[in-house]
């Protein structure tokens, strides 16, 4: 199949509400050394797609301005030097941008091959959840088997793939959620305990489960005044990873209290990081998380999927909050 000089995209003029994402026709990129071209087949949304739409969180110099970090598709054209990856080849990849259109490039070092059994529309939901979760839980956080995990969000993409991945890894995944109806679909992802946190003080809750003791890790999406919290339902040199601060970027703290129980306290993002970073931490995941996925042991839960002219509409049900797992968009449907 020829590829054509101009492609659909979805593109705003200026930030504001899922409102002003319109379909359009740009260009179609082309891959610079080390990269591959993908005929998109579904892109992933994701909250930070939300959050640069509405102008807090600009592209990395050199990205894409397009939205979208994760797609899945066809290799229809290679860079120079790129020797992992072929033209036909399906692969899931994590993108800098550029997810939300027919055509998109990406390092060729982001890409994972798609195993026989999983639909491209679920591997299009993996890369941006797994290489973030990967990252933080177990590189930041030095998660180990036998060790419980707290997650807030626990039927976020994120809550739904840290749930998969303690489980895989022998650990004891505790969630947060917003509803009875959350809690439930997070126990049937494989939670071992979800707590309802308008209902329950989810540090007591902590507490009575872990007998007094506490978690060894949270993975923390909240910030602003939860990080107190978060840190008092954590044991004894525990450790708390901070992704995103969707409750505000200040809090306050006690460094006594801090010192007295040897916390931890990192975080990270991850678009920023280099090409090299990432392409690491891929091939650390395609070792270590990547044969999962291909056995059936992880499988993204899916939520909708909308055809990519209703990028908006994605955008407003991800906002809402009322999703369960991930968003994607249909591009070009298998």
């Amino acid at each position: 199949m020829a590829i054509p000089g101009q492609m659909h995209a979805i593109h705003f003029d200026a930030p504001g509400r899922p409102e002003v994402l319109a379909l359009t026709e740009v260009d179609t990129p082309q891959p610079k050394a080390g990269e591959v071209l993908i005929r998109v087949a579904h892109a992933g949304v994701n909250r930070p797609d939300c959050i640069q739409r509405a102008g807090h969180y600009p592209a990395p110099t050199g990205a894409s301005p397009l939205l979208g970090l994760e797609v899945a598709g066809d290799v229809v054209a290679v860079g120079e030097g790129v020797e992992n990856h072929a033209i036909g080849d399906q692969v899931a990849a994590l993108t800098p941008g550029g997810g939300y259109a027919e055509y998109c490039t990406a390092p060729a070092g982001h890409c994972l091959p798609v195993p026989d059994g999983l639909a491209l529309k679920e591997a299009a939901a993996l890369p941006e959840t797994l290489f973030t979760v990967w990252h933080n839980v177990f590189q930041r956080g030095c998660a180990k088997p036998g060790e419980t995990l707290l997650v807030h969000g626990g039927t976020s993409g994120i809550g739904t793939m840290a749930i998969m991945l303690a489980k895989a890894f022998g650990m004891t995944a505790i969630v947060t959620c917003g509803s009875d109806e959350k809690c439930s679909a997070a126990r049937d992802v494989g939670a071992d305990h979800a707590i309802n946190y308008k209902a329950a003080d989810f540090v007591e809750e902590v507490k009575a489960i872990t007998g007094g003791k506490g978690v060894e890790i949270v993975l923390d999406m909240v910030s602003g005044d939860y990080v107190p919290r978060n840190l008092k339902a954590l044991c004894e040199s525990g450790r708390h990873v901070t992704i995103a601060v969707l409750g505000g970027m200040k809090t306050e703290l006690n460094m006594a209290f801090i010192m007295s129980r040897r916390l931890t306290l990192t975080g990270s993002t991850l678009r920023p990081r280099s090409d090299r970073f990432k392409s690491a931490l891929c091939s650390e995941i395609a070792e270590h998380a990547w044969p999962l996925v291909a056995d059936g042991t992880i499988r993204p839960v899916m939520d909708r999927s909308f055809p990519l002219a209703e990028a908006a509409a994605a955008h407003a049900r991800m906002e809402a909050g009322d999703h369960i797992g991930k968003i994607v968009l249909d591009v070009a449907p298998e």
